[in-house]
């Protein structure tokens, strides 16, 4: 017989079990054999109440007085009970019909015996209505029965047929069934993995999936854009590999690391990229996985994981999803709660393995904050790994994997998409390169454009373009102004992001049109008072051009403003960017992986005093906002008439309008506003260059509100489209 097989061995198959099928205790079949007899006991139970369902018993003394009078016609006599039929024309079977016929009608028996007159019913009748009596001992039985005529009857029964039908009724019946459960057995034993049938329903055994090298199929070549993480996990592999140069100098191996990260930053394959370079089996199991409506349920399934990973060390047990269970134990909590018991359980069992047998407990989280601290005490979890968003080079080589069977065109250029994607997850990046590779089968390519990547990153940030959005010639123009002003502010401050393209066509997203600003270089999360209140005038723009060039207001910037309110917020309550309040915090972040959501550490009355501060740096960036619309009102109405055109246009040919040269030379689908950005005084030849077609008739402005510029009702034009 074969030995056990090492972790290492390639031949190695996944067992469901996770354990020794020698090891499975007998129960199992004699539970099989209990339900197999139980099942046909109660087949015969329902056979013979089938076959008794149309016998009528009556008693000896009845059908003795029968015999007599002459009204029996067969009898069948055995060793259990004799069963007779009467004559057609015996008085007790003509009571019966009637009786019948009063319970159940004349046509439900005409239906029944398929007669339809009286005396074919009677006929049926006799022949299927059966009578049954105890066998009673009478000497003379036999006697009379073949002096009033009777038919009698007896089947000769040998001690081999006798046999033969307990087999046929009883055993044949019972194996069948014992067959047929194993098979069940065995099929759902398959199904439900580790699970089995433990417990009632397999409720309290493991759900563990159990891979090993060949399955995982994941190495540290999958994972991009997280070295510092790899760096982190080299030395579990290490010692995995080679735990005899950490035993010789008395070292122990972290029991459990935790790993935490927003979410699609790839904590997962992380953890199986762990398992793949290390060869060692896998465990994977979440922790909604351990929580059942029974209690104590979810701590015997963590007995039974850590009970069968011991028997395959060494390997890797990564728990996704630990706050589930691994929540932070307070007064809200009963003695018998579910998720209290199990992660106790859970505490109990990182205790008790030996590190050195090479079980390794990863978990992973974006939620460290509400884990007990309990499981977070150096000898549990006391290695935490951050996985955070991966930075420029990151994104590189992210996209660089995601793009390894992708077939891509000579212009496609990564570095531009890692520094459009800014802020952006693994799981964003992949599902980028998807909708690319899904935008060029589309429009009939066999390669993938640097159009498709930039089209496919808008795709995911503003949705499609809806085709049979119509909008009116004042909405046109109004939308047109937004985004203009957006763009224009963002053109004109020193510390904002370049603009890449501003479009007016509506998409599903909700937006009636967007101006897109990429990065020209990659920036961290460290950002100045500069870049915050640029950012926040450039979010003013929309607003501030409906209200000086359309003397209106509209719910277009609702998106606008929340963003910018939010910035203002964080710039007084966290960054200390205020002077009213200075260097103090008076808030705190509650989910720092997830929405960075942040709740207030203070009292109302400062909360007031906070909101004012807020208002104050809106004020400021707002009125910056107007001063920038009113001082560019022309080149504005120059960009929207070219605009209104195209319904689309780069920042490059937004540049090229405000110099002055033909918007239509520019090259390029994707041109930002950095290139050829004018730097001092310099007035720019745009401003004596006519290129709109037809006048755009303006609302007339409040006289407190006017400007420099006038009225501007009316926007000079050109001889004609040549001259653009």
């Amino acid at each position: 017989m074969a030995g056990p097989l090492k972790p290492n061995d390639p031949e190695r198959r996944e067992d469901p079990s996770g354990g020794d099928d020698k090891k499975r205790s007998p129960l199992g079949f004699f539970s099989i054999v209990l339900w197999a007899v139980l099942l046909v006991f109660l087949l015969q139970m329902c056979r013979s109440s089938v076959e008794n369902a149309a016998v009528k018993v009556v008693s000896y003394s009845q059908f003795y007085e029968w015999v007599v009078s002459g009204y029996v016609d067969q009898v069948k006599m055995e060793s259990s009970a004799y069963t007779f039929t009467l004559k057609e024309d015996a008085p007790p079977l003509k009571e019966l019909v009637d009786q019948m016929e009063d319970a159940y009608g004349g046509g439900a028996l005409q239906g029944l015996f398929g007669r339809f007159d009286r005396q074919d019913l009677e006929s049926a009748a006799s022949s299927s209505i059966k009578f049954q009596v105890g066998p009673v001992p009478h000497a003379k039985l036999v006697e009379d029965l073949l002096e009033h005529g009777v038919d009698v009857s007896a089947d000769p029964v040998t001690q081999e047929q006798y046999m033969i039908s307990a087999v046929v009724s009883y055993v044949l019946p019972m194996v069948l069934m014992v067959v047929a459960l194993m098979l069940v057995y065995r099929y759902m034993f398959k199904k439900m993995g580790a699970g089995g049938f433990g417990g009632i329903g397999g409720v309290g055994k493991s759900n563990a999936k159990v891979y090993v090298e060949k399955k995982t199929g994941v190495t540290f070549k999958d994972v991009a854009g997280q070295d510092e993480a790899k760096e982190s996990l080299e030395e579990i592999i290490d010692f995995l590999h080679d735990p005899g140069k950490y035993t010789e100098i008395g070292a122990k191996l972290p029991k459990g690391a935790l790993l935490v990260g927003p979410p699609g930053t790839g904590k997962t394959l992380l953890a199986k990229a762990v398992a793949g370079e290390a060869n060692v089996p896998f465990f994977s199991i979440s922790g909604s996985d351990f929580v059942e409506m029974f209690v104590g349920v979810g701590a015997s399934r963590v007995r039974d994981l850590f009970k069968e990973a011991s028997k395959m060390a060494p390997c890797i047990i990564f728990i996704d999803e630990i706050d589930t269970i691994g929540k932070s134990r307070d007064n809200r909590m009963g003695g018998n709660d579910e998720r209290e018991q199990t992660l106790n359980q859970l505490l109990a069992e990182l205790d008790g393995f030996d590190p050195g047998k090479g079980v390794i407990v990863l978990g992973a989280t974006n939620r460290p904050e509400v884990l007990d601290k309990a499981l977070l005490r150096p000898g549990r979890f006391d290695r935490r790994i951050t996985i955070d968003r991966p930075n420029l080079a990151g994104r590189v080589a992210t996209l660089q994997v995601h793009t390894r069977k992708i077939k891509l065109a000579e212009d496609v250029d990564l570095n531009k998409i890692a520094l459009a994607t800014a802020g952006c997850v693994g799981a964003d990046l992949a599902n980028l390169v998807n909708e690319a590779a899904l935008r060029a089968v589309r429009k009939g390519r066999r390669l993938v454009t640097q159009e498709d990547l930039l089209a496919s990153f808008e795709f995911v940030i503003a949705g499609s373009e809806k085709k049979n959005s119509v909008l009116t010639e004042f909405e046109r123009k109004l939308v047109a102004y937004h985004e203009v002003g957006h763009a224009m502010v963002a053109y004109q401050q020193k510390n904002a992001e370049p603009v890449q393209k501003i479009t007016i066509v509506p998409h599903t997203e909700g937006s009636l049109g967007y101006t897109l600003l990429m990065p020209e270089e990659d920036k961290t999360s460290l950002r100045t008072k500069e870049e915050l209140m640029a950012k926040i005038t450039v979010g003013m723009g929309g607003r501030a051009a409906e209200e000086v060039v359309m003397n209106t207001m509209t719910n277009g910037a609702s998106q606008d403003i929340q963003e910018t309110t939010n910035i203002a917020r964080n710039m007084v309550a966290m960054y200390g960017m205020s002077e009213e309040f200075g260097m103090m915090a008076l808030g705190s972040v509650r989910n720092q992986y997830l929405d960075g959501g942040y709740g207030l550490d203070c009292a109302q009355d400062t909360a007031a005093i906070m909101d004012k501060a807020v208002k104050a740096v809106l004020d400021v960036c707002y009125k910056e906002a107007v001063e920038v619309i009113r001082a560019n009102r022309e080149d504005m109405d120059k960009v929207v008439a070219y605009l209104l055109e195209k319904e689309t246009i780069t920042g490059g040919e937004m540049v090229a309008i405000l110099e002055g040269r033909d918007p239509t030379l520019v090259e390029g689908a994707y041109t930002s506003t950095r290139a050829g950005k004018l730097s001092g005084d310099v007035e720019p030849p745009a401003r004596h260059v006519h290129i709109v077609d037809e006048p755009i008739p303006m609302p007339p402005h409040p006289e407190e509100d006017r400007g420099p510029d006038g009225d501007g009702q009316d926007t000079e034009t050109s001889e004609g489209p040549e001259d653009r």
